[in-house]
């Protein structure tokens, strides 16, 4: 019985010390875990905060956020290739139309604006050649806010050739009220109505 005492003492007095290291080990384990899980959380929060509304409402699972943060970057890149070949469609109309050459519209380049539906409302593309006709960019915006769009942004960028591509993204309350053909005409009628610049 002593021996089997001073055992049991011993491996007692063996496993305090191993218990302490499992103490630290398991401590260590949870400020680790803690830790991962508070950074998940600012990380998750951060995304949730760069995501439209429309993809996030109504979701309350962690996983049903991932899974709208794919889809928006999905319709991103769809975008971004969209975008890139209108790009690429306008960059061959001013290499065609003579703006490089300083050709004015009257003698053959005319000024297009072109409509449609976008995700939240609507976008309006027009492209022009730089001095041939006098653009206001306030008509077509005052427009716009006749029709009930509410313009978000208007971007204006100068290809090389001296074509000009005005991009206007607009919202819309309820896109069933804009007719976009009828808008597309407008814009058309005021585009064509634009007085050479002398």
């Amino acid at each position: 019985m002593g021996s089997r005492g001073r055992q049991a003492k011993l491996l007692a007095g063996d496993n305090v010390d191993g218990s302490d290291d499992d103490d630290k080990k398991k401590s260590m384990h949870r400020d680790v875990e803690r830790q991962r899980r508070q950074e998940m959380a600012t990380l998750y929060a951060s995304l949730r905060t760069l995501l439209p509304l429309e993809y996030i409402k109504g979701k309350r699972a962690v996983s049903d956020h991932m899974n709208g943060a794919v889809i928006y970057i999905k319709d991103l890149q769809k975008r971004i290739r969209e975008l890139s070949s209108k790009r690429d469609e306008l960059k061959k109309l001013s290499d065609s139309s003579g703006c490089d050459q300083g050709i004015s519209s009257n003698d053959g380049l005319t000024s297009s604006a072109v409509v449609r539906q976008s995700l939240d409302g609507v976008e309006v593309v027009i492209s022009t050649c730089v001095g041939a006709r006098a653009l206001t960019l306030s008509k077509v915006l005052k427009l716009l806010a006749e029709k009930g769009l509410d313009v978000v942004s208007c971007v204006s960028t100068r290809i090389d050739g001296g074509l000009i591509i005005h991009t206007i993204q607009s919202e819309v309350t309820d896109l069933a009220l804009v007719d976009i053909p009828s808008l597309q005409q407008k814009l058309s009628e005021e585009i064509s109505s634009l007085t050479p610049i002398s």
